[in-house]
């Protein structure tokens, strides 16, 4: 028996962390569908204009298809 997976990339925001941008990306993705797997492809941020860091990471994201 095959197994077939879509994979979606979502970018992850967060003024609190890394690890809660990643957990964003994944809840949003679960909306939808069950989540099987990720992987953090890329970490970055920015320091908005009030001086405040924000997180920012792209998650690829493998749904099970049915």
């Amino acid at each position: 028996m095959s197994t077939v997976f879509e994979v979606i990339e979502l970018v992850g925001l967060s003024c609190e962390s890394i690890s809660d941008a990643v957990t964003a990306a994944v809840k949003e993705a679960a909306k939808n569908s069950k989540v099987a797997w990720f992987e953090v492809i890329e970490q970055r941020g920015r320091v908005t204009q009030d001086g405040k860091i924000e997180f920012q990471v792209k998650v690829k994201i493998g749904k099970k298809n049915n």
